[in-house]
């Protein structure tokens, strides 16, 4: 299982609620700072992760994001 947590910047105040609804993503909160939300992901295959990044940048509002990948 490969964990990663993507980091997304967006002006829209119900982004973490959005990216909740995800199938792939088990947490989702907003921050503050210089990232508005995180959402937490878990797959299978590391090269899951740019499919679902890709999801979130297409989701309405969403400007950039960041992805970290747990290391083990």
């Amino acid at each position: 299982m490969v964990r990663a947590i993507i980091l997304v910047k967006s002006p829209k105040k119900l982004i973490a609620a959005k990216l909740g609804k995800l199938s792939t993503v088990t947490n989702s909160f907003p921050t503050s700072g210089q990232f508005d939300a995180v959402a937490i992901i878990d797959v299978k295959q590391l090269g899951e992760i740019k499919e679902i990044t890709n999801q979130i940048q297409k989701i309405s509002g969403v400007e950039r994001t960041e992805t970290m990948v747990e290391v083990q």
